[in-house]
């Protein structure tokens, strides 16, 4: 298995077309929302539905009534380091669908993502940093393929959001 490297996901975001940036900004914002709303994954749905379509117009209506659903929807523990990066993820969506927005949203999703995971991780580049780099890596893997590939783009994001909301429950439990 090869390294994944920040750098490696970056030059994936700058040889991407605009679906699989959307969808990459997009998986890295539903992986972290259990640390801003931890029951907001619905929100996302119509907003994972027009990248599914490639349709810019759904895009940006989708994405506003998802901003506007989830800061009101915002957990007690939104104050945090971690859940103040997934609001940044969150507000920094654009609302159009070119390319040059959408791959500077990636790459301050991929940052934010990565960040809110060095934050949790015991070692600040632990277990939780390196699933999250390999979880990027496979979702811009996964949505070059094109609409048939977002569907397991989507699966690697619930399966992050899980392990996340694991470690934001357990650690709420010890604390």
């Amino acid at each position: 298995m090869t390294s994944v490297t920040s750098t490696s996901l970056q030059e994936l975001i700058g040889d991407a077309d605009p679906r699989a940036l959307a969808a990459a900004g997009l998986a890295c914002l539903d992986r972290c929302l259990p640390l801003l709303a931890p029951d907001g994954a619905d929100a996302l749905r119509p907003v994972w539905a027009a990248v599914a379509r490639g349709d810019g117009v759904a895009w940006g209506d989708a994405m506003a009534k998802a901003q506007v659903e989830l800061e009101s929807t915002a957990g007690p523990g939104a104050a945090a380091a971690p859940a103040a990066l997934v609001r940044g993820m969150l507000t920094g969506a654009p609302a159009d669908w070119t390319e040059a927005p959408l791959r500077a949203w990636a790459l301050d999703c991929s940052a934010a993502a990565l960040g809110a995971h060095a934050h949790l991780d015991a070692t600040g580049d632990g277990p939780l940093h390196a699933g999250e780099l390999r979880r990027q890596q496979a979702v811009l893997d996964s949505a070059a393929h094109g609409p048939t590939g977002l569907r397991r783009a989507r699966e690697l994001s619930t399966e992050g959001g899980r392990v996340l909301r694991a470690v934001v429950s357990r650690r709420a439990r010890t604390a």
